[in-house]
């Protein structure tokens, strides 16, 4: 993928004054919210969807522990209106709050079902659907919940007149909330608000922050010479900087963005290494080298290998101080072990290639979920956020990092065609599962990988909740990379990548 960007410039003085200025209006706009009509929530909600909600995390913390009292303290919604139970729920739960599910019986008729009335609202509906993609496992009332809000919505569209309307029910069906990045489920609503206002010139000065960053990496990466050395490797330095930039969205953490963008470059290029560079004997060399994590092993590798084991020792060690000086503590064992872990599972799966073997679903899920280097990812972003205790470590057995590695890998593993028309050996959880089980059909297999999906997001979601050991920052970032997983891994015609190109397309060229 080779794209260009614009040149994009800073905010002037003039809009540096405009912008505090809206960020004072928007806050006392937040202090005389109408509570009784969860004015409050749908400001809460305003704020998230549009990336502005960083401005005013002590206002919206009042509110949701507010709410969440009343919730648990209360008969909140005694009447039984779909849409407000619905919010409610999704806004705690999203926030990390462990809301109870009892709302939504109250929804229910005496015959146990959720009340034909509902058929008709299709505000309240559009709620429900999203609220039930913040299930956990067990809560079959959201389960239930989810099927039949589907449904009805998406026979509403078939007499629905008003064509906002409609349009909003196709977005809310396509792109629900939580497990969508905030580009993909903007609506009109906002348009012409002292809200829009504020985001706009946020997005105005993110994008200049991007390019400067992006700047950045380029130059590091073209010095860094290992695409000049490997050229059958992957040389996208955008494309994995478009992980770290969704993942995370708060201007003030560009070094974090940088520093995870080098750590992401060099999980590509390690990956490359195996599937499309090196024999057994290679590959075990230089996984022998990444486990003893000593600089004079580059001797002993082969001379492709020396450069890519160079980059990683240094680069790892430059993280590890970065936090150190950060945050006085050096992480650098866990920062080995988990690339130690990766390349442990990268050689298991060589071997599996290499002799022909096909291992059981089960066996390659759990190995591919540490090959898709997100527990390589979540844990340098964990130190660089500084969400550690000198006695705190996490590593690939985190329910958090499985739930996303497992969301990663099933949706690589649908994807339809070769990944960036490359000529390596990948396994597929797919073809794993019908040479399990004989006389299944492709069809079934999908449907079996897209509940597994769902099952994971149910996992994530649990994560996500309060009490953990996380930061919200680290929280956010991790549900991110999730919402960015189908835009990396949605095959278009010829390989091409259409939801990724869009995105791209409006973060770094369009207009807000």
């Amino acid at each position: 993928m080779d794209y260009y960007y614009y040149n994009l410039t800073p905010l002037q003085e003039d809009d540096h004054r405009k912008h505090a200025t809206l960020v004072k209006d928007i806050r006392r706009l937040i202090s005389k919210v109408n509570t009784e009509s969860f004015e409050d929530l749908i400001m809460v909600d305003a704020l998230q969807r549009l990336e502005i909600d960083y401005h005013f995390e002590d206002e919206i913390d009042l509110i949701l522990k507010r709410r969440y009292l009343q919730v648990n303290n209360s008969d909140l919604f005694e009447e039984k209106n779909v849409y407000h139970v619905s919010l409610c729920f999704r806004i705690l739960r999203q926030n990390g709050f462990h809301t109870s599910t009892d709302g939504f019986m109250k929804l229910k008729g005496t015959d146990e079902k959720f009340e034909g009335k509902l058929r008709n609202d299709i505000r309240g509906l559009m709620a429900l659907y999203e609220a039930s993609h913040l299930r956990v496992e067990g809560e079959t009332i959201l389960d239930e919940a989810e099927q039949l809000s589907r449904q009805l919505l998406e026979d509403a569209m078939m007499f629905l007149e008003d064509e906002q309307l409609k349009s909003m029910v196709i977005q809310t069906l396509e792109n629900p909330y939580q497990k969508t990045l905030p580009l993909f489920n903007l609506n009109k609503e906002f348009k012409g608000t002292i809200l829009q206002e504020l985001a706009e010139m946020d997005f105005k000065m993110m994008k200049s922050i991007h390019r400067t960053e992006l700047d950045q990496i380029y130059r590091w990466w073209k010095e860094l010479g290992l695409c000049q050395e490997l050229t059958r490797a992957r040389d996208q330095p955008l494309k994995w900087y478009l992980w770290p930039m969704a993942a995370l969205t708060n201007p003030n953490l560009s070094m974090q963005r940088i520093h995870l963008t080098k750590t992401i470059s060099l999980i590509y290029i390690i990956d490359d290494l195996f599937d499309v560079y090196g024999n057994i004997r290679d590959l075990t060399l230089f996984t022998e080298a990444v486990n003893r994590w000593d600089v004079n092993a580059i001797e002993e590798l082969p001379y492709y290998m020396r450069s890519s084991f160079k980059a990683l020792y240094d680069i790892t060690n430059e993280i590890a101080n970065k936090v150190y000086a950060q945050h006085g503590f050096n992480p650098i064992i866990s920062l080995q072990e988990s690339w130690a872990t990766l390349c442990n599972a990268f050689l298991v799966e060589a071997k599996w290639f290499d002799c022909g073997q096909i291992p059981m679903a089960k066996e390659y899920l759990k190995n591919g979920m540490v090959t898709s280097g997100i527990q390589v990812v979540f844990v340098h972003m964990f130190y660089l956020l500084g969400d550690h205790q000198a006695t705190t470590k996490i590593n690939h057995d985190h329910a958090i990092i499985s739930s996303v590695s497992r969301i990663l890998r099933l949706w690589d593993d649908l994807g339809t065609a070769k990944d960036e028309n490359q000529d390596g050996h990948d396994g597929s959880y797919i073809k794993c599962f019908l040479n399990e089980h004989e006389g299944c059909s492709i069809k079934v297999a999908r449907e079996h990988v897209l509940t597994l999906i769902s099952e994971a997001w149910k996992s994530l979601n649990k994560e996500s909740l309060s009490p953990n050991p996380y930061s919200p920052t680290f929280i956010k970032a991790c549900n991110n990379i999730a919402r960015m997983v189908p835009l990396m891994y949605s095959y278009g015609d010829n390989g091409s990548l259409p939801l990724l190109n869009y995105y791209i397309k409006v973060m770094l060229h369009d207009t807000f």
